[in-house]
């Protein structure tokens, strides 16, 4: 008889990848003028990507789709201002702008991620990877890392013109998967579970993004794993299947 098929579909960047790089090229960039006006690198990067999240969801929600990437960018000045900057022009250029944004490119993946990946299809499970933008680019940051993620395993939300977590994002994904089978999701954006196991997902959230799972917010996910680190979060999922 055969055996049902095996999935787990990763969020990636901020699940398997990290900021760090992206905060610490803002910081050799604009760290000392941001100090100056009592504003940290991580604390402007982190205000910058969460309001380049939120125009990019709205605008999918609205029927506007747009990359991730050019929200990002359309968003640097306005958000300098929001931080306290009086003449955010004044403070920075338009290609310290750019040298911030390429910082994205250089994102690493966290430690234990291709141990996490290796254990699941030890374990018999097919490892895709969900994102946004280009896949090819995406993928760069496994291929810096050695780590081997065919390209057909991407997928983003860009082909479907859909940001997360509108719910016919993840609906594509999970018909992509078939019919049959075990189909988790895991990710460390606790909003990104929740939405997932509304289409039928099991839902597993690792801690090293957001550290705090905030459940008196989402209090009607279906959650059936919380985990620390990602190979952590890779056994509870084995353990569970």
């Amino acid at each position: 008889m055969t055996k049902p098929l095996k999935h787990v579909v990763f969020d990636v960047v901020g699940t398997c990848v990290s900021f760090d790089a992206y905060y610490e090229r803002i910081d050799s960039v604009l760290g000392p003028r941001l100090r100056q006006n009592t504003i940290t690198p991580q604390h402007f990067g982190f205000t910058w990507q969460t309001a380049a999240e939120l125009e990019f969801t709205f605008l999918s929600i609205s029927g506007s789709y747009k990359a991730y990437k050019d929200v990002l960018r359309g968003l640097f000045y306005r958000t300098l201002s929001l931080c306290g900057i009086a003449n955010p022009r004044a403070l920075a250029t338009d290609e310290e702008r750019e040298q911030c944004i390429e910082g994205y490119s250089n994102l690493q993946l966290r430690p234990g991620c291709s141990e996490t990946f290796q254990y699941l299809r030890d374990c018999g499970f097919t490892v895709w990877c969900f994102t946004t933008g280009d896949v090819k680019r995406v993928r760069g940051y496994f291929e810096r890392a050695g780590v081997d993620v065919p390209l057909e395993n991407f997928i983003s939300c860009d082909v479907a013109g859909v940001a997360k977590p509108a719910l016919p994002a993840y609906q594509a994904v999970w018909r992509q998967l078939g019919a049959n089978g075990l189909k988790w999701f895991a990710a460390a954006h606790m909003w990104d579970v929740a939405a997932a196991t509304k289409v039928g997902f099991r839902g597993a959230w690792s801690s090293v993004y957001e550290k705090e799972a905030c459940l008196d917010v989402f209090s009607d996910v279906e959650l059936e794993v919380v985990a620390g680190g990602l190979l952590e979060m890779a056994h509870q999922i084995v353990e569970k299947s």
